[in-house]
């Protein structure tokens, strides 16, 4: 099978062997992954040392069930997240903690974004913000976009900022509410719209090591307010607004409970529900429920659906910081299904 990998600092198709069956897992043959340029543009950097893996939000059809996946059939579409299991392959060995099935109403390129959607949800559980509460949603990327729909579904009052009109027209297009580029504009809007008392919450959902977010979005909070740090950004937190409003300072790990531990992960095993409510594979379930509903507008971010074997050029384009394109779309198509075709047919 083709897998895409960061090698030296570039991206690569190379041949993999076809995983083999577990006990609790999935075989699927993927139709779409979804990039986040985030994370995969930070591990093609990282990439000079050795080969890695790219991807971790995929869609596809379920080959071959392992034994205790009753809850999942063959031939049914999934949605599925988590490195190392979810990456842009041509076949995935996904454990059943990590898969959701998906309603044929639904887009199989809009679940593909499941992942990036598990984590939006997150991280605003991790913000614990009640019904009617605000929330400045800073920087609107692909995920800050999730992120700031899903805000919205909650029935919480989201304040969207970016520094990119583009990205900030964007969101409002999308959603009918007015986003701000300039910080003056957003502190005006935030004391209008909490009479001067400060956002609940604030989502940073940008990235840079020495950003000026992590000092602003202290003065847009309020007293007992909290910061969530989402993005690829550095904790660099004035003591002083720190203290003076007792903030909290918080941190959205991935996509939820069970990520990166193997019992959850590796060994398929889910956690109690009356215990942890709110897993990663429940997250990635919820992501799908939304779509269902439509209650999220996923459809103008997936205006590059791209071909594998373009997928290095793909790259190039999303890491143009003047490129206007959130995320890319990977197809698996004609080759994966002759694949299919070899294998079945010996």
């Amino acid at each position: 099978m083709k897998s895409v990998v960061a090698v030296d600092g570039k991206v690569e198709i190379m041949d993999e062997t076809i995983p083999e069956m577990k006990d609790g897992y999935l075989l699927i043959k993927t139709s779409y992954s979804a990039i986040s340029p985030g994370t995969e543009l930070g591990l093609l950097a990282l990439s000079m040392d050795a080969k890695r893996s790219l991807g971790y939000s995929a869609v596809g059809t379920v080959v071959k069930c392992g034994k205790h996946t009753e809850s999942f059939l063959e031939n049914e579409m999934v949605a599925c997240y988590g490195a190392p299991y979810v990456k842009h392959a041509e076949y995935l060995l996904v454990p059943k903690t990590l898969c959701s099935s998906i309603p044929r109403s639904v887009d199989p390129k809009e679940a593909a974004l499941a992942g990036l959607g598990a984590i939006a949800i997150h991280s605003l559980r991790v913000g614990n913000l009640q019904f009617g509460e605000s929330v400045v949603v800073a920087g609107l990327g692909i995920l800050g976009q999730l992120i700031g729909q899903i805000a919205l579904a909650a029935g919480y009052q989201v304040l969207p900022y970016d520094i990119s009109a583009e990205r900030s027209n964007l969101f409002q297009d999308i959603t009918g509410v007015e986003s701000y580029t300039t910080i003056e504009d957003l502190k005006n809007a935030i004391s209008a719209k909490t009479k001067g008392f400060g956002a609940d919450a604030v989502l940073l959902c940008a990235g840079g090591k020495e950003s000026t977010l992590t000092k602003e979005c202290l003065n847009w909070i309020r007293d007992k307010g909290k910061a969530v740090i989402v993005g690829d950004i550095e904790p660099n937190f004035p003591r002083d607004l720190m203290f003076g409003k007792e903030a909290q300072i918080l941190i959205a790990r991935a996509g939820g409970p069970g990520r990166y531990d193997p019992l959850y992960e590796r060994s398929a095993t889910d956690y109690p529900y009356g215990f942890i409510r709110w897993t990663e594979g429940r997250n990635v379930e919820e992501y799908i429920r939304l779509l269902s509903e439509n209650r999220l507008k996923v459809a103008p971010y997936l205006n590059d659906v791209v071909p594998l074997e373009d997928v290095s050029s793909a790259y190039l384009q999303l890491k143009d910081k003047k490129s206007s394109v959130l995320t890319k779309v990977i197809e698996f198509g004609i080759e994966s299904d002759r694949l299919i075709e070899r294998n079945e047919t010996g």
